[in-house]
């Protein structure tokens, strides 16, 4: 018999491309919910070596790392930028589709 291999595990091996990591944090963007994007945050964080590492990179205290992407956490536009670039990505104001201009 196989052993079975979790979702979560799948996802955050998905989740090292940056490609991948791209979409995924996107998708999680267009649905509206902070939660759910700061759980993809710390997802990607994972898949790119884990919090430790992205504080590190960051030269950013662990535990701030922590409450910023803490379910309750709200960061800044600033830290934002910082851990998509660490990410390999970099944020960007895009038209909505379906949406005239005012």
């Amino acid at each position: 018999m196989e052993a079975s291999v979790s979702y979560h595990d799948e996802l955050i091996k998905y989740l090292k491309d940056p490609r991948a990591a791209c979409a995924y944090l996107n998708t999680a963007l267009e649905e509206g919910d902070r939660k759910h994007f700061l759980i993809a945050l710390r997802n990607v964080a994972e898949a790119q070596g884990g919090l430790l590492t992205l504080s590190r990179r960051l030269r950013m205290n662990r535990g701030h790392l922590y409450k910023i992407l803490s379910k309750g956490g709200n960061p800044e536009i600033d830290s934002l930028h910082q851990i998509l670039r660490a990410f390999g990505l970099d944020l960007a104001i895009v038209p909505r589709k379906n949406r005239k201009a005012a």
